[in-house]
């Protein structure tokens, strides 16, 4: 199967709050590249209007969609009403997740879906050769690099980039994946996710993306966030402790 019709079967899920500033560039680098390919921006209500923008932006590219949420917002939930909407969409067979702000280069996708052949899941890795980040200053780095040591340390992981928030991945894995039970938000989903194909036995490969910092708009980190991705490791790791000690051993009956 070529490319063109490999992208006809994708969907992109971009998540958005006040991103107003990006979604433009976004969306016309998206298709222009991937023309055949779906885009669905999931927006949490912006004050800033994003979605009217999108609204706009979809006369000229009809495969653009938007799902506009009014409950809690936040990265977590907005990817888990997406996901549960696409899980049993027969038009897509490919799901990428990415930023709005165009730290993640829509142009590293086609590389990504090669890899799809040998692998359900791949991500966008900072951390492996050939990745790496731009325009980030000293303090950022040592945290990404310190929150990827500790989330993989304590869970026991080889995931060089846990907490990158770029994926490509078969549809068929949400079948296996039990949406309703993930909670968490932030860079804490992120690694979540990626704990829990892990140990639904998929191989995760990191491809080598160079992030950029965003140029529009204001991060969403929050204090929030940083103490739930310090928690959350630990509250997995509990998890699967409890699951195997609630587990009886299999005996065989005498005779």
């Amino acid at each position: 199967m070529n490319q063109n019709n490999i992208s006809s079967k994708l969907i992109a899920v971009v998540p958005t709050y006040n991103e107003r500033q990006n979604i433009g560039l976004l969306v016309r680098t998206f298709f222009n590249i991937l023309p055949s390919a779906s885009l669905l921006v999931v927006d949490d209500n912006s004050p800033d209007k994003t979605v009217e923008e999108v609204a706009d932006l979809k006369k000229e590219f009809p495969r653009l969609n938007f799902l506009l949420r009014h409950s809690e917002r936040g990265l977590g939930k907005s990817y888990i009403d997406a996901l549960k909407k696409l899980a049993g969409d027969n038009r897509y067979e490919i799901i990428v997740m990415m930023d709005a702000d165009f730290s993640h280069d829509p142009r590293m996708i086609p590389g990504m879906l090669e890899r799809l052949s040998q692998y359900k899941i791949v991500i966008g890795s900072r951390y492996v050769r050939g990745g790496g980040v731009a325009n980030w200053n000293m303090r950022r780095k040592m945290l990404s690099r310190f929150a990827n040591f500790y989330a993989r340390f304590i869970l026991g992981l080889s995931i060089k980039d846990m907490t990158a928030g770029f994926f490509v991945f078969d549809r068929s894995v949400l079948s296996t994946l039990d949406l309703n039970s993930i909670k968490s938000e932030g860079y804490a989903f992120l690694i979540e996710l990626k704990y829990r194909f892990s140990r639904l036995g998929y191989e995760i490969y990191e491809y080598p993306v160079i992030v950029s910092d965003r140029t529009q708009g204001q991060s969403k980190i929050s204090k929030k966030v940083i103490w739930e991705s310090i928690w959350l490791p630990w509250k997995l790791k509990l998890r699967k402790i409890q699951n195997s000690s609630s587990i009886k051993p299999c005996t065989k009956n005498q005779d």
